[in-house]
């Protein structure tokens, strides 16, 4: 791990200012801004990813204001050695392009960045000066500004490189700049016996080169590409300007006009709307298939039981992406090639574009994340020849946890989805709360089918018994909350006891929530993944926001989704959710399926959706008594396309609209909490 960036993490965590604002939100809601100011330095990370590229572009602002950057460039297709999780040609380049042109024949100095916006694009606006004479000092600069220029930087949406497109405007009244683009090349070439298929090359050049009388007010573009190819091959001649508007159409059509979040909490919108995206752009086109990639500048090219199946492939049937829900059938599909008769377990990640497995931590009960997924989404999809491909992955699955089965009732697994991590026994609750939830939703599949009644009804029976032999078995008294102990062996407060609300289970709704926003775990940062420790996980925040959402605790809830909704999206590591701190050398990896978690704390936690079938779904629907009012609109899910509405419309009274085109409104009262059953005739 770059030594220089730990640093910049660190200061990330120690300086965010005491509103927790640095950046501030777009009127559209689809972007963020930063003005710099009195608040330098300042620097930070974000991933952007295409379908054969990853973009780490690490970024600052320095205490003159000038802009910095070293781009952490990912081909996940270009195999290193060995061939394992991990074995994406990964190269970092701060080719300083600014540095190399002219304007009158001086070179650019004195920068200082007017604005940074983000939105799925990194655009970054700064003016220059030049010397004043070419004798004298290099600080001796012109009293005006030679030039303005506005860097755009993003990766292809289908190709191996990263574009950056420069636009440089006289930024003088009434004098013409000659400014010069220079030819410029720089290749490596990388070691032939650390890849898969012998040596690399990493190429980055301009096109757009030439000298160019620029008028007062006028401008002049060229680009600058970043790309890696095998060695014999030719570099590619993008170009730049259909690359960017191929981006910005995806984030505008294919993310912006789906599943659009609509509160009265302006921070919210724009991190769903940000969630979206990164949740979904982050799909790779592999030799095996589309996958979708955790990122990180580690996690490409493979799958996870936790990341994928558990986490976001159950949210891509309301996004309605058919690039995601491809990527969501073709996992499923990569796991089903290991079931097996004797019901040995699933391997936790398919790797290496599908050609081997990664099962370093055991059996993490990766066949109740498997059967959770893929009944969820199979039910969202509505996709019936889907679900029958899907439905003997999901019997296996079920089966599998059903022989596992302790003489206690719950499901032993050799570890968790946290790999060890942190100690756990036997058994954890995560694992069994993921099984009972998956009994649900595949007796609801099965007869969405036409499976026997018998076996659905077993399904059924034994997600009752396994729903007390959670209470007897995990429900204690820890650390004076009436909540849940995490494993046998736990004796501390754990994030993770946010599951049994998640899937519905409420016996011990108060106690839990209190243990959940307690001091014992509950900061800033969200919540610490055990009690008295320092490490906490994003996604566990995630989990236990939608499980006080589901509790009924929406007052609550939506207070701490505020507060960590701000921190990440305005404070100073924006705008995506994290792994971990400290987790992998302190980077907080802006891991994708962390975004889909996000997502589905309002699918799932505020509006309170849950599959019932191809054509129906349960709602428990809640508001914080400061909103009147909250909308999802264009839904994709059950095979329709359709907008939910809540609004208050008494102190004990919600009324839930139903909209879709060419229908009348299906318009319902009913208290919080109550559960509206909803089938879309």
């Amino acid at each position: 791990m770059n030594n220089r960036f730990l640093a910049c993490c660190l200061l990330v965590l120690a300086v965010v200012p005491a509103s927790g604002q640095r950046w501030q939100i777009g009127t559209d809601q689809r972007h963020i801004v930063w003005r710099p100011g009195a608040d330098l330095p300042h620097e930070d990370c974000v991933e952007m990813t295409g379908e054969a590229t990853s973009l780490v572009l690490r970024w600052g602002v320095d205490e003159r204001g000038a802009f910095r950057e070293e781009r952490s460039l990912v081909f996940p297709l270009l195999r290193t050695v060995p061939n394992d999780t991990h074995a994406s040609l990964v190269f970092r380049m701060a080719t300083d392009i600014p540095s190399l042109l002219s304007v009158d024949g001086f070179a650019l100095q004195s920068e200082t960045v007017e604005q940074v916006r983000f939105d799925g694009v990194m655009e970054v606006r700064s003016t220059w000066r030049t010397g004043r004479s070419k004798l004298g000092l290099v600080s001796d600069y012109a009293s005006e500004p030679a030039v303005t220029m506005t860097r755009t930087i993003f990766p292809s949406r289908t190709l191996p490189l990263t574009c950056e497109r420069y636009v440089l405007r006289n930024g003088s009244p009434n004098r013409t700049r000659t400014i010069y683009i220079p030819e410029y090349m720089q290749t490596f070439e990388t070691d032939p016996a650390k890849g898969m298929e012998g040596s690399y090359v990493l190429r980055a050049d301009i096109s757009g080169s030439g000298r160019f009388e620029v008028a007062p007010g006028d401008s002049v573009v060229f680009d600058a590409v970043f790309q890696a190819y095998r060695k014999g091959e030719n570099p590619r001649r993008p170009d730049v300007a259909a690359e960017l508007a191929a981006r910005r159409a995806f984030i505008r059509e294919d993310i912006g006009h789906s599943l659009v979040l609509e509160t009265p909490d302006s921070v919210l919108n724009t991190a769903f709307h940000f969630s979206k995206l990164r949740a979904a752009e982050s799909i790779i086109r592999t030799r095996g298939g589309y996958m979708h990639a955790p990122g990180g500048e580690v996690f490409y090219a493979a799958v996870w039981t936790n990341d994928q199946c558990e986490y976001v492939i159950p949210f891509f049937p309301f996004l309605g992406y058919a690039t995601a829900n491809e990527s969501a059938i073709n996992t499923f599909r990569h796991f089903a090639r290991f079931m097996n008769a004797d019901y040995r377990p699933l391997p936790s990640s398919i790797i290496a574009e599908g050609t081997d497995i990664w099962n370093g931590a055991g059996d993490r009960g990766d066949a109740a994340m498997c059967a959770n997924g893929a009944a969820r989404y199979a039910l969202a999809r509505a996709d019936r020849t889907e679900a029958e491909e899907l439905w003997p992955l999901v019997e296996w699955c079920l089966e599998y946890c059903r022989r596992n089965r302790t003489a206690d009732g719950v499901v032993a697994s050799d570890s968790d989805e946290l790999e060890g991590r942190f100690p756990v026994g036997r058994t954890n609750l995560a694992t069994s709360a993921l099984y009972y939830d998956a009994l649900l939703s595949a007796a609801a599949l099965g007869r969405e089918i036409g499976v026997k009644p018998s076996q659905t009804n077993a399904y059924l029976r034994q997600a009752r018994e396994l729903a007390a032999a959670i209470e007897r078995f995990f429900g204690r008294d820890v650390a004076g909350y009436h909540a849940y102990r995490y494993s046998e062996i736990n004796d501390k407060l754990r994030a993770w006891i946010c599951m049994p609300l998640v899937v519905g289970l409420s016996e011990r709704r108060e106690g839990t929530v209190a243990a959940l926003l307690g001091p014992e775990l509950h900061t800033e940062d969200g919540l610490l993944t055990e009690q008295g420790d320092s490490v906490f996980w994003d996604r566990s925040t995630l989990y236990a926001l939608r499980g006080i959402f589901r509790a009924g605790c929406a007052d609550k809830a939506g207070d701490f989704l505020h507060r960590f909704t701000a921190r990440r999206l305005t404070g100073n590591h924006v705008p995506y959710f994290i792994e971990a701190w400290p987790e992998g050398s302190g980077s907080m990896r802006q891991l994708s399926a962390e975004s889909g978690l996000y997502c589905r704390i309002f699918t799932e936690g505020l509006f309170g959706i849950r599959p019932t079938g191809f054509r129906s779904f349960e709602m428990t629907p809640s508001l914080p008594a400061a909103w009147d009012r909250a909308a999802l609109r264009h839904i994709r899910a059950f095979g329709s396309d359709f907008d939910l509405e809540i609004e208050r419309v008494a102190s004990d009274r919600l009324r839930v609209t139903l909209r879709r085109q060419d229908k009348n409104p299906q318009i319902h009262i009913l208290k919080p909490g109550a559960i509206l059953r909803v089938l879309l005739k």
